[in-house]
């Protein structure tokens, strides 16, 4: 049995021609894979972000249900008595702050009920923020935030989180900024 080189004249080779390598190119191919991480992320970035935004609001949400295991229920208390005036703190702040971040996330977690949730979190940030305003000499020290301090103002990422999962929850239509 003989062989035919590939080279003889006449004979083509059997299925697509190879495209050379000048004419693609591995700039091309990078843009390629580059528009279809775009595409991947636009579809799942924000629904990622807005469970783990739920998440970490039942994290933290379902630690005030204990008494003694949350850092921050001094000041959950300290911040509802006075936001209310004196009429709510110990245990009861601890618990409706609990209700609140909790539901909050598994609203947001679920998708079904995003924008409720987003609702809880616009509420529940008030109270997180409130400390700012109303206690600074626990937050801050001579050299810094203090512990408790930083464990408030990493809700700026949070607050900006919940923004961008809004700007895809909410509905209505878009204008453009003038």
């Amino acid at each position: 049995m003989s062989t035919i080189p590939a080279t003889t004249p006449g004979l083509q080779p059997i299925g697509p021609r190879p495209v050379p390598v000048s004419r693609i190119g591995v700039l091309d191919r990078l843009a390629a894979l580059e528009a279809m991480l775009k595409a991947f992320l636009e579809r799942w970035s924000i629904p990622a972000l807005r469970v783990a935004l739920g998440a970490v609001f039942v994290a933290f949400g379902v630690l005030k249900f204990f008494p003694g295991v949350s850092p921050v229920e001094p000041l959950v208390e300290a911040t509802w008595g006075v936001l209310t005036f004196g009429l709510v703190g110990g245990q009861l702040a601890l618990v409706l702050t609990a209700i609140i971040e909790t539901v909050a996330g598994v609203a947001l977690i679920s998708g079904v009920f995003a924008r409720f949730g987003l609702v809880m979190l616009a509420i529940a940030f008030v109270g997180i923020l409130s400390p700012l305003v109303f206690f600074p000499g626990e937050l801050f020290a001579a050299t810094g935030p203090t512990l408790l301090g930083q464990y408030v103002l990493k809700n700026v990422v949070l607050i900006a989180a919940a923004l961008v999962v809004a700007s895809k929850a909410l509905r209505g239509p878009v204008r453009s900024a003038r």
